[in-house]
């Protein structure tokens, strides 16, 4: 893969969004990270499930049926997106924030005092507070793996340290959303499994990223959100069945006592689920776009040739990004900065000037049609460690549909403001 063998142009233009024009200017959208666009088929999958299937679960009559058919194909769509054997294990929430709410609940009737919780002080709140309020409601004491202050990676000494016959339960995000550090989730999750603890591993943020597989990962429970990997506002679950089924989720009476409907309380936003199928079917149509691909294939092995290519046109994109913020005299990069491990992250960059709000870059930037972040982007447990609160930092992202053209202008104009 070169930079010229990723088909840029035709990706981009399947997105409306991109085409946005500020001051006689295409917007390049750096805020990845808090949300991606979206591609027609998304829109129109959205647009037509509330046309013509807008009906709710388990109704007898025609236009129910195909609605329930939809929504299995999504169910179906995202199993193969996680690498699941089991539809049924698939489960739709509101957004992954509610859906870790719901299950530490269950997983807080199994805890006790002793017990202890392991989280990291890299991760997303919503995979921290979770489990912090799961843990006081059940006596349990939780526990925070800390960082390297060179470069904010996990301090794996101390994860190791920490970890125990004691430890119930470990929570770590597969790529920081702040830094873009990618965790060793693998191998702390066959640590964790060698003290008896189970696992959840936050995805939201790898998911646009790279490819997923529960089943290589080995963890207990996965989840990530459909508006980070070019869906609608969606949240998903994945777990164990023999865990799912055995939990006792927080649930109405007549809700279903069977996979998965009694871990989906009340009615879900079904359009964005069938917009959910149609971001999976988005990124496996990718690997039509690439050379020599087989027409045979099927959606599973298209997903993986689509993230092969991402990822190395991510790698490219990380390259340009890492060696652009370098060039802006006094700004200071959170995460790692070493080109030779940049295969340990992804095009996600926080950054911070000594004797400038994070807010006014953002700020400066927005009127020039560069779309950034600023603030803990949730991320508070890595900006309190940082020392970086209350400001927080500057994020931009790149994704699949970003240029290295685009990464310029934005290097340049952060120049510019340096000057």
């Amino acid at each position: 893969m070169t930079a010229f063998a990723w088909p840029i142009d035709q990706i981009r233009r399947q997105f409306p969004g991109l085409a946005r024009a500020q001051q006689g200017r295409t917007v390049a959208f750096f805020d990845g990270p808090a949300g991606s666009q979206v591609p027609d088929s998304v829109v129109e999958a959205v647009c037509h499930w509330l046309r013509h299937t807008n009906c709710n679960r388990g109704a007898a009559f025609e236009c129910g049926r195909e609605s329930d058919a939809v929504l299995q194909a999504a169910h179906e769509a995202m199993a193969d997106f996680l690498g699941a054997d089991d539809p049924d294990c698939i489960i739709f929430g509101p957004n992954m924030t509610s859906l870790a709410m719901l299950l530490s609940r269950s997983l807080a009737d199994r805890w006790k005092s002793g017990d202890e919780i392991l989280v990291t002080r890299l991760d997303h709140d919503a995979n921290v507070s979770p489990w912090v309020h799961a843990a006081r409601v059940a006596g349990a004491t939780v526990r925070h793996v800390d960082l390297n202050p060179g470069d904010w990676t996990l301090n794996l000494d101390d994860f190791q340290a920490k970890l125990s016959e004691r430890t119930r339960f470990l929570a770590v995000g597969m790529a920081s959303n702040a830094t873009g550090t990618i965790n060793p989730v693998r191998e702390m999750i066959s640590a964790a499994h060698a003290v008896g603890a189970l696992t959840f591993v936050d995805a939201v943020h790898y998911a646009p990223h790279g490819r997923i597989s529960v089943a290589d990962l080995n963890c207990d429970f996965l989840a990530c959100s459909a508006y980070k990997f070019f869906g609608p506002h969606e949240g998903i679950l994945w777990g164990r069945r023999e865990l799912l089924e055995s939990l006792r989720p927080w649930k109405l009476r007549p809700a279903p006592d069977v996979l998965p409907g009694m871990w989906m309380t009340g009615t879900g936003a079904l359009e964005a689920i069938a917009g959910t199928a149609a971001a999976v079917n988005y990124l496996a149509s990718l690997a039509d776009l690439l050379p020599q691909t087989s027409p045979d294939l099927t959606r599973r092995q298209k997903l993986d040739l689509t993230f092969r290519a991402i990822t190395e046109w991510e790698r490219i994109l990380s390259l340009e990004m890492l060696a652009g913020l370098k060039s802006v005299p006094g700004l200071q990069i959170h995460g790692i900065t070493d080109p030779a491990h940049v295969a340990g992250r992804v095009p996600t960059f926080s950054w911070t000037f000594p004797d400038c709000s994070p807010r006014t870059v953002s700020e400066w930037l927005a009127e020039r049609g560069l779309c950034v972040w600023n603030g803990n982007a949730y991320a508070l447990p890595f900006t309190e460690t940082a020392g970086l609160e209350p400001g927080g930092t500057v994020r931009a992202g790149a994704l699949h549909y970003n240029t290295i053209e685009e990464i310029e202008r934005l290097t340049s104009a952060l120049r510019q403001f340096r000057n």
